[in-house]
């Protein structure tokens, strides 16, 4: 039988959570949709910070309540009040060159949402950071959350992202405890961040595998995900960061073929040498530097990173502090995609 992600598992059963209400960031976000129907699904009240009138009406249909602003400007103080919990999902996911704007979001944003969670009084707080804080163009196997930050990161997301990590780190307090999780490729139905994009590249015929697509990954289910920033809240070490994944990684191409079949589609056989396209990628940042961002290669190193070198995590520092462990599996995950899709 295939479990929905809509009925969030709890981390102790039977058990109410000992958290009332939750400030939510990013909350029309792919992620950000899946952790009000998490938590409301548990019966937590959400507070969802959203940009836009239609944000504000998707966020209320999931059952949460909208507060408009845009990070790093809004009341936030005043919309924290009554909350005794923070989950910052809110980022700029861009993998191009990087903009103001981005560091804006990330890393300015991050610094107001935890000033005003600490005058609000909240006592707990996830941030939603990423494995790709440690990126820097070279493989990433099974890490561990003692593996240090690069020097030259592989492009302006890693180091925004990295920048936000350590600001919310930093926030945390005997008066609030702060947790940062780092999933890696998020996956699973309602996704209208990787999916849509993996779809247009296949159905454009851009899509081709980097040297047959054979180096292993770790992915994240949504239901994972949601799962394990549960976990982090209530049980979370001030100050700690844990990997979070599905716990059983994979060829890059099985991932990419299983998402593309979920939805009814063939993946390619063409591959392209990872050497080229790793030299591409270095001229491409190299140009847009030197023309002062007037040149757009066709590739990033960010991109290049993310996607064409193994990039495996361990996880059990999760299992062992959190108790953490995947509440979805693979086959059942890519058989709800199959499902919504009908």
């Amino acid at each position: 039988m295939t479990r929905s992600i809509d009925a969030a598992p709890a981390a102790t059963p039977g058990t109410a959570l000992p958290i009332r209400q939750i400030f939510l960031t990013g909350a029309s976000g792919y992620v950000g949709r899946n952790l009000i129907r998490h938590f409301t699904a548990r019966r937590i009240a959400v507070v969802a910070l959203v940009r836009s009138p239609a944000a504000a009406a998707l966020v209320t249909d999931l059952g949460a309540t909208p507060i408009m602003g845009t990070l790093p400007d809004a009341d936030l103080v005043a919309g924290m009040a009554g909350c005794d919990a923070l989950i910052h999902a809110a980022a700029d996911t861009d993998h191009g060159f990087g903009s103001p704007s981005q560091h804006r979001i990330n890393e300015a944003g991050t610094r107001a949402v935890f000033a005003a969670a600490a005058k609000a009084n909240i006592r707990a707080a996830v941030h939603l950071s990423t494995e790709s804080v440690l990126a820097d163009g070279r493989p990433l196997v099974r890490v561990t959350e003692n593996h240090p930050l690069p020097r030259r990161p592989a492009g302006a997301y890693s180091a925004s992202k990295a920048k936000a990590e350590r600001i919310a780190l930093s926030a945390n307090s005997p008066e609030m405890r702060v947790v940062a999780v780092r999933p890696r490729a998020v996956w699973g139905r309602d996704d209208t961040t990787a999916l849509p994009q993996l779809l247009a590249a296949q159905q454009s015929g851009q899509l081709a595998w980097i040297s047959g697509g054979t180096y292993l990954t770790s992915t994240t289910h949504i239901a994972n995900l949601c799962h394990g920033v549960e976990l982090a809240l209530i049980k979370g070490r001030g100050g700690a960061v844990y990997f979070l994944s599905d716990g059983d990684d994979l060829p890059f191409r099985d991932y990419v073929t299983g998402m593309l079949a979920s939805q009814g589609l063939t993946a390619p056989d063409k591959t392209v040498p990872r050497p080229l396209l790793r030299l591409i990628a270095g001229i491409s940042d190299l140009l847009h530097g030197l023309s002062g961002g007037r040149i757009k290669g066709p590739v990033t190193l960010q991109t290049y990173a993310a996607s064409a070198v193994e990039i495996t995590l361990d996880i059990s520092k999760a299992r062992n502090e959190l108790g953490y462990a995947p509440v979805i599996t693979r086959a059942e995950g890519l058989a709800e995609m199959a499902s919504a899709k009908r």
